[in-house]
């Protein structure tokens, strides 16, 4: 990881401090490493509300907040013949310094010492939900404490989710976490660039291209350019296979005159990006495709000029729709005879068949960011209503005001499957456009555009 300043990671435990009460401890642990098979772990990646708040990416650790603002870590202890195998451990005693904590233990102290950090205390805030095992091994710590009762401990009566606190501050990004997100968005620009092009390269040599082949491409220039991992498994869907949303990059072949839709981002110093381009295989839009692509992308293009500090959440998703309804219309792929006009098309939505998910999600440490879509202040404000395709009763709640700082992904699309009624030359058709916003005063900045979007734009980058 790019080694920050200590001060960013205090600031923000100082933050939590605040929130909690006088009287409050918090603990947060990292990930756990996971065994893939004998002798083998996957590759570990810290949890990111513990790095959010540590900048620290070792394994085995967990890290304890005072509501008197100070904080303690647990780390894996030093350990030279361990080190020899598994790699370098910054251990306890180099903690305080090299972290800004005021105390550090050994990870193999933390049940010794976490009952003598609760007594006394009036509520443990943890992130719900998050940690295997960690509501019991907490309760664990807090019948310790309980057997001390007749001594004089106090027992914390109160548990906390962390996450109420944790998620509304990792939704604005600040300049640091905006500067990390816009070098992954270029890295991954760069790396869907490569992939564009190898295809119509290996076509045009008579290579036989699979999904594979690009997903390669990918992952190679992730880390060429710096990146740790992908941000999430990648989506290289070729032909029909674009139609499965999330379709993971396997072995079927990239055949001259389909698309391909891959959706990839790399991981950058615990951020992610995410970006979908889909392109002709060859190079070449046909007439079908085009007229498809350039659906999606005004309705992109809507969306964008809809995501705005001030707006909503659902704004962008709305514009959205709207394009998008109305496009189908237009070429067929709705019987405006059967559905009835616009406005019944998005009331009975029923371009749920060619169009099954939102238009975006928060985009941040983790690829689907945490942080609350309903606004706080209207939480309580509840209307009901019922879906039209399922019958069933939704509760809506006013949308997320959008705040500059805030980071979104943008990504309409259109997928077709053969079916009664459905134009042929549109069969096995799947588009998605995906960009990487973030909320300004002014509208938007996208981090992502690294990579062409325009059609013509494509044609002539894969000519090269």
């Amino acid at each position: 990881m790019t080694k920050n300043p200590t001060s960013l990671y205090a600031a923000r435990r100082a933050r939590v401090a605040q929130q909690l009460g006088k009287n409050d401890i918090a603990i947060i642990p990292t990930a756990q490493e996971r065994p893939r098979n004998r002798d083998s772990d996957f590759l570990f990646r810290h949890d990111s509300y513990f790095y959010y708040l540590t900048g620290f990416s070792e394994p085995h650790a967990a890290l304890v907040i005072s509501g008197d603002g100070s904080s303690t870590l647990f780390c894996a202890p030093k350990d030279l013949e361990r080190e020899i195998w598994d790699g370098y451990r910054l251990g306890p005693d180099a903690a305080p310094a090299a972290l800004g904590v005021q105390a550090a233990y050994s990870f193999d102290e933390l049940d010794a010492q976490l009952p003598r950090l609760l007594e006394n205390r009036s509520a443990v805030w943890y992130p719900f939900a998050i940690h295997e095992g960690l509501e019991a091994r907490v309760g664990g710590w807090l019948n310790k404490v309980r057997s001390r009762v007749r001594y004089g401990a106090i027992c914390p009566e109160t548990q906390r989710d962390l996450c109420s606190i944790l998620d509304e501050m990792r939704l604005v990004k600040d300049a640091h976490e905006q500067d990390i997100m816009r070098r992954a968005g270029q890295i991954s620009a760069r790396a869907h660039i490569r992939a564009m092009k190898l295809s119509a390269q290996m076509l045009r040599e008579g290579k036989d291209v699979r999904e594979y082949h690009l997903d390669a491409e990918m992952l190679h220039e992730f880390r060429m350019g710096g990146s740790q991992y992908p941000a999430y498994t990648s989506i290289v869907a070729a032909g029909a296979n674009a139609c499965v949303l999330h379709y993971r990059a396997d072995m079927a072949p990239v055949r001259d005159g389909e698309l391909v839709l891959i959706d990839a981002g790399c991981e950058l110093d615990g951020y992610a990006s995410d970006i979908t381009r889909t392109f002709p295989a060859n190079g070449k839009f046909t007439g079908p495709q085009r007229t498809l692509y350039e659906i999606v992308l005004a309705s992109q293009e809507a969306a964008v000029a809809a995501t705005k500090a001030g707006a909503r959440f659902n704004d962008p998703h709305d514009a959205s729709v709207k394009v998008l309804a109305q496009g189908m219309l237009d070429v067929g792929l709705l019987d405006k005879n059967k559905v009835g006009t616009l406005e019944d098309v998005i009331e009975k939505r029923a371009y749920f068949p060619f169009y099954m998910h939102r238009t975006g999600h928060w985009l941040g440490m983790d690829v689907h960011d945490c942080g609350s879509y309903v606004e706080p202040s209207q939480a309580g404000e509840v209307s009901e209503r019922k879906d039209p395709l399922s019958g069933e009763i939704i509760k809506n709640r006013p949308s997320r005001i959008l705040q500059p700082g805030m980071v979104l992904t943008i990504e309409p699309g259109i997928y077709v499957r053969p079916g009664e009624g459905v134009p042929q030359q549109f069969h096995n058709i799947g588009i998605r456009i995906e960009d990487d916003a973030i909320v300004t005063d002014a509208g938007c900045e996208l981090v992502s555009r690294g990579v062409p979007v325009k059609a013509d734009e494509i044609e002539a980058l894969m000519r090269g």
